[in-house]
């Protein structure tokens, strides 16, 4: 019996931290210099996480166009509407770390990629903290419900 009750443990942490890990999808509010958005993580079928724009408060130019990801380092993607930007693709749960990481951040507003480290803070806020070259920034992610 002491046996069956070891080999369950695993499954059982492990369907905890898949638990947590799911914590953070959902939507925010993003705040970040002057720019406001919205932002849905959503989980993939590989439980890896992607966060996506899909709200922009100032989303069109001053001739009414929609604003483009003109910024992107990738030209294939400079033609995508700002409010379809895709800022992190691949994110996982770090359940030793209880953090969000293993991949980039795209800021669109500067045009770069960044090593990403999410985590909810004592507010319930999510911290989400780019590194490029040893200078990190950290910006605050409002849940909205």
């Amino acid at each position: 019996m002491l046996l069956l009750a070891m080999g369950l443990v695993p499954v059982a942490a492990q369907t905890a931290d898949n638990g947590k890990a799911d914590n953070i999808a959902g939507n925010y509010l993003v705040r970040f210099g002057n720019e406001e958005s919205k932002v849905r993580v959503t989980k993939e079928k590989d439980n890896t996480f992607t966060a996506q724009i899909y709200w922009v408060k100032d989303a069109f130019d001053k001739d009414g166009k929609k604003r483009l990801d003109v910024d992107n380092p990738d030209k294939s993607l400079r033609n995508v509407p700002c409010d379809e930007i895709v800022l992190i693709r691949g994110l996982k749960y770090n359940s030793s770390k209880q953090q969000w990481d293993g991949a980039k951040i795209y800021d669109p507003t500067r045009g770069i990629r960044a090593n990403a480290v999410l985590r909810f803070n004592e507010k319930g806020q999510l911290a989400v903290k780019g590194s490029l070259m040893g200078i990190s920034e950290t910006v605050i992610w409002d849940i909205l419900k």
